[in-house]
């Protein structure tokens, strides 16, 4: 049994690029940079920074180009491809490793305060019962688009 699976989460590096196949399938590709943190032999903070290329077809492709944008968070699952082609004007072979993707998740809303529930520890030291009630802090939540949703639409 063989396994060419990819998942990632990170940020996108640029807008992305939608076009069409000459079939007049939507193809739409953007780069994503994920991060990894850690400490070398000294104990000193190390960081390094992968760039990914990613693809994603069809309907998929249509909504990441509509709702994504550079900075956004987003999860991808897919299979490692590499192309390759010659190119036009130097005549020389070139190569591309990509990721296609079969499933694109976006990541929380960029900008948003991250507001998030109380932990359990913080849910404890709270007081109980008497007095004024704590003002809830605002939660970031969703934007949905004015027009109308077709579940046909909905990428999953």
């Amino acid at each position: 049994m063989y396994i060419n699976k990819a998942i990632l989460y990170g940020n996108l590096t640029r807008d992305p690029e939608l076009r069409s196949l000459p079939s007049g399938i939507a193809v739409c590709s953007f780069s994503v940079a994920t991060n990894r943190v850690w400490k070398d032999k000294n104990g000193a903070k190390q960081e390094s920074t992968d760039f990914h290329n990613i693809v994603v077809f069809g309907r998929q492709a249509e909504t990441v180009n509509q709702y994504l944008k550079k900075g956004s968070g987003v999860y991808v699952e897919g299979r490692i491809q590499t192309r390759s082609w010659d190119d036009k004007t130097s005549g020389e072979k070139k190569y591309r490793t990509e990721i296609v993707a079969d499933r694109v998740q976006f990541g929380p809303k960029s900008g948003s305060g991250g507001g998030s529930a109380p932990s359990s520890a913080q849910a404890a030291d709270a007081p109980k019962g008497k007095g004024k009630p704590e003002p809830k802090e605002n939660l970031a939540t969703i934007e949905y688009p004015e027009e109308d949703i077709n579940p046909e639409d909905i990428p999953f």
